[in-house]
């Protein structure tokens, strides 16, 4: 069996091999057990229930949470010569009938639904005329109430398994699940003697930046300039950032979209599309934007604001570099920042225990843009790998400015926390420590301590952020609440007492820059052409990284271009000879030049 999936996917999607992990996850479906897959962005989730499908019987049920994922993964089916279709809520009565009666004869082989679909006793009735081999949960961590993109509609799922004549195959992927989050895609969608797979959730392509003290508008604005030639996403946190960004950039001349929940229907598709399909190269967008955008070029993501927890910085940061090249991933940080995160809490209407989780992952946010440490190893142990070493690549890491000996500083603070009983924010302590007449000061009597102005010789600013440092590195913690209140670790003993030394850095490193040749823009130019003729987005055709290999490689004949990574018989069939065409021509004109120089 799992030779004949090798063959399947060297023959449909033209690799020679399965990547890390999937090889695993396949062989886990094949033998007939339920399976989870955690993989990173980018890492290939889609081949692992695409392949297997494609060796069982009946269809594979694909449960994906949006119109534009489920679009974009059968586009990407059809232009492969894959039977698929989706359903979703655009579709007219008639139309659905005709989808779902072709589905019972057959013609497919994967229906792609949203989970919403399977709470409608109807389309359940539909369902049970068609042989479904296998389920296959997309996103998988919506299920859960302590992942960051919780929908009600997904716990219907275990529910909808139960009412099937004959229990399928099951299966969950996603990119961003703690081990919280993956206990409950276990638990509740009722998985039975399931295989666990983590293949890792290092992105060793994407290369994380943190940025702060930055004027936010003059660098997007400078750094879009000088990567003009590429595709990237600019996250902002409100509505009005987005408008305001976006204008200020197309104001400059740059192609830039927007896209948000204020816009309509019709604006978002159109603007969606017009990035899709390489008409504008910046789209500008809140978190509204991305779940299942599976644009494979995106070059870099910059959030001009910090997200809201981990995994939603971590899942919008990924959609840089899905093609496994090297992309950019940077964060504007400023202390503002915080603040407008905490308004969004305390606006929602959760529980006060939910209220009190995202405060918490705000706060590791938080820790996440102060800390010194490698950027990508802190990302990765937050979601349980204590595995990965130093990317060596990431802001930090390439920062090789001297290490400041803050030891004194840090001892103050320390001394500072402990003398106010440990009952206080980090604002509090900052106006004591730089010796503040407030009057929150005076009314306890904080001007008596013996550390009252012990930093005056600092703003109270640059305090706080001291203080924001020595928690994301572990030596002080926060309380979990709207206003958290600081509190010493164990680290902080060891300073006191002299045993350990804290040490900062300061400055932050660029980092280089690609270049792109001339037959790598000609070929991307006749991609889009025929892309447009096709009504797909180019990616569809060829990702980014297959357009480097044939630039790269220059296949002569069907043969050598068949070795290309990306490039299967259904897609030479239908755009090899172009490609081929093209590189021939390119080289001759190359002859050409030559010639008339000697």
């Amino acid at each position: 069996m799992l030779q004949r999936a090798e063959e399947i996917l060297q023959s449909y999607y033209g690799y020679p091999s399965f990547r890390d992990g999937q090889k695993e996850i396949i062989s886990s479906l094949l033998a007939g057990h339920d399976t989870v897959g955690i993989m990173p962005t980018g890492g290939g989730k889609s081949i692992c229930y695409q392949v297997p499908a494609l060796t069982m019987e009946g269809i594979t049920l694909v449960i994906s949470p949006l119109i534009s994922l489920m679009k974009d993964q059968v586009d990407a089916l059809h232009a492969m010569g894959i039977s698929a279709i989706e359903i979703n809520s655009s579709l007219s009565v008639s139309e659905l009938q005709e989808r779902m009666y072709n589905a019972s004869t057959g013609l497919y082989k994967l229906l792609y639904i949203a989970p919403e679909r399977l709470e409608s006793e109807r389309f359940q009735s539909l369902l049970r005329d068609i042989p479904v081999s296998m389920i296959a949960v997309d996103e998988a961590h919506c299920v859960s109430s302590w992942g960051h993109d919780f929908r009600p509609s997904y716990l219907a799922i275990s529910r909808f398994i139960e009412s099937l004549p004959s229990r399928p195959l099951v299966t969950a992927f996603t990119a961003t699940a703690t081990p919280e989050v993956i206990t409950d895609i276990r638990t509740l969608l009722g998985l039975v003697n399931e295989q666990v797979y983590i293949t890792g959730f290092e992105r060793d392509n994407l290369r994380l930046q943190v940025r702060r003290g930055e004027n936010k508008n003059k660098f997007v604005s400078e750094y879009i300039r000088s990567h003009s030639d590429q595709a990237g996403i600019i996250y902002a946190s409100t509505r009005k950032e987005v408008d305001s960004l976006q204008e200020q950039l197309v104001e400059a001349g740059i192609e830039a979209t927007k896209y948000h929940a204020g816009l309509s229907e019709i604006e978002r598709k159109t603007n969606q599309d017009a990035f899709l399909f390489d008409d504008a190269r910046v789209m500008v967008a809140t978190n509204a934007f991305g779940m299942g955008i599976d644009k494979s070029n995106v070059r870099y993501v910059i959030h001009y604001n910090m997200p809201k927890n981990m995994e939603a910085y971590y899942q919008e940061a990924g959609r840089a570099g899905r093609d496994g090249d090297v992309s950019e991933c940077i964060l504007l940080f400023h202390p503002q920042d915080i603040q407008t995160q905490k308004f969004f809490i305390e606006q929602g209407e959760q529980s006060q225990d939910r209220k009190e989780l995202e405060y918490k992952k705000l706060y590791t946010m938080n820790d996440y843009c102060r800390t010194s440490r490698c950027l990508m190893q802190y990302i990765v142990e937050y979601f349980g790998d204590t595995t990965c070493k130093e990317c060596g690549e990431c802001s930090n890491c390439t920062n090789h400015a001297e290490l400041v000996d803050i030891t004194v500083e840090a001892q103050k603070i320390f001394s500072c926390v402990k003398r106010m009983r440990e009952r206080f924010g980090s604002a509090l302590i900052a106006q004591v420590l730089k010796g503040s007449k407030n009057k929150k000061v005076l009314q306890f009597g904080f001007d008596k301590l013996p550390t009252y102005g012990i930093m005056d010789q600092c703003t109270e600013r640059e305090i706080v952020d001291l203080i924001q440092l020595l928690i994301a590195e572990g030596y002080m913690n926060i309380t979990e609440s709207q206003y958290p209140i600081v509190m010493l670790g164990e680290r902080a003993a060891n300073v006191l007492r002299g045993e350990e030394k804290v040490w900062q850095k300061v400055t932050l490193k660029a980092a280089p820059q690609e270049v792109n040749d001339e037959l790598f823009d000609h070929l991307k130019m006749l991609r889009k052409r025929i892309a447009g003729q096709e009504g797909l987005p180019p990616y569809v055709i060829f990702h980014d990284k297959t357009i480097k290999e044939l630039s790269s490689l220059c296949p002569k004949d069907k043969a050598s271009m068949l070795q290309i990574k990306g490039v299967g018989e259904a897609k030479f069939e239908k755009y090899g000879e172009a490609f081929l065409t093209a590189i021939h021509e390119y080289e001759e004109r190359n002859k050409e030049r030559e010639s008339s120089y000697n």
